[in-house]
């Protein structure tokens, strides 16, 4: 495998690493270390999962799983009373992308904070950027954020309305009032969201700081916490390049198992259509929602921060090892 070792990027992100450390151990946060194989996963009907198999001449096999994120194990040792958690960990997806800003295995910090809510999170990840970026970081890229919410955003942008947009059927006509298509068999209303912020928000959305884009609409279904047609999440993207994602997570045990029922039969009947495997789901996950915390959580891709911080422009010129160049020189599979 060809390979040119970049020691300049070791060197960042070992200082960019070990300032994160600090700024939690500071605080009190435990670092947890989760396996990144999974006898079962969260149903996420959007994300294909690397599988294997785990083989054994007295006990048998059975399937296991690359984790897609550690919220499978860390949302539980919160459950059991650990406390605010963090933890930098590999991740896997498959099938995705391979370019500027994605490779199917990724680093991300993930953080939970006991006590907290989103808007709680905002200040402290605005603290932890100023902490952890190296000396001479450019101004735009350094903390405060600017905050903006969805609204605001999809009105200055696209210039559409989406208290007035909350059915499909309106949004899709605004849609194409905007000269974008949207087909006749009526599609759901995330999709035709999407190609509004997708085409005329995301790439126009200000540079000049990082962006914390926030209370993302209702219709965009997760588990961050429902506030009227809005639902208390953020995003925060830095020269265009989305960084983290956070909720206020939902607590509620009914609508958490709900959450995960819709999703586990969209799951089904999506990879029933294409023949894909269905990963092993436990549906009882929802149950430790019932000794579950007020927190807040935060995923951060650490790749990608440091790609901006150090004015890159593909990932694959911070990770030593990238993807791209192991199918170069590998053989294809059939």
């Amino acid at each position: 495998m060809p390979f040119r070792m970049q020691k300049d990027i070791i060197v960042r992100r070992n200082a960019l690493l070990r300032a994160m450390r600090g700024f939690f151990d500071e605080r009190g946060y435990l670092e947890v270390d989760t396996p990144s194989l999974s006898p079962d996963l969260i149903p996420e009907p959007t994300i294909q999962n690397f599988e294997t198999t785990f083989s054994n001449e007295f006990i048998g096999g059975r399937n296991l799983y690359l984790i897609p994120s550690p919220e499978v194990f860390m949302k539980r040792l919160i459950a059991e009373g650990s406390g605010s958690i963090y933890q930098f960990c590999h991740c896997f997806r498959n099938a995705e992308q391979i370019g500027e800003n994605h490779n199917p295995e990724f680093t991300m910090l993930e953080y939970y904070t006991v006590g907290y809510d989103e808007q709680d999170s905002i200040s402290l990840t605005e603290e932890l950027i100023s902490r952890s970026s190296p000396a001479g970081t450019d101004d735009s890229l350094l903390p405060p954020f600017r905050r903006i919410t969805m609204r605001e955003a999809m009105w200055d942008y696209a210039h559409v309305d989406l208290d007035a947009c909350q059915k499909q059927s309106t949004l899709a006509e605004t849609c194409r009032t905007l000269g974008l298509m949207v087909p006749e068999e009526p599609e759901c209303w995330e999709d035709t969201f999407n190609r509004i912020f997708l085409t005329l928000v995301e790439p126009n959305l200000p540079q000049d700081k990082p962006l914390v884009l926030d209370r993302y609409p209702a219709q965009i279904d997760c588990l961050a916490k429902r506030d009227g047609a809005y639902r208390k999440r953020w995003e925060m993207y830095m020269k265009g390049v989305e960084i983290a994602n956070c909720y206020d997570e939902e607590r509620d045990v009914a609508t958490v198992k709900a959450y995960y029922d819709k999703e586990y039969a969209k799951l089904v009947d999506e990879r029933s259509k294409t023949g894909q495997a269905i990963p092993d789901i436990d549906l009882s996950f929802s149950d430790i929602f019932s000794h579950f915390p007020q927190t807040s959580g935060v995923a951060m891709g650490i790749d990608r921060l440091l790609m901006v911080q150090s004015g890159r422009h593909e990932l694959g010129d911070l990770i030593l090892f990238p993807f791209s160049a192991m199918l170069s020189c590998g053989k294809k599979t059939n």
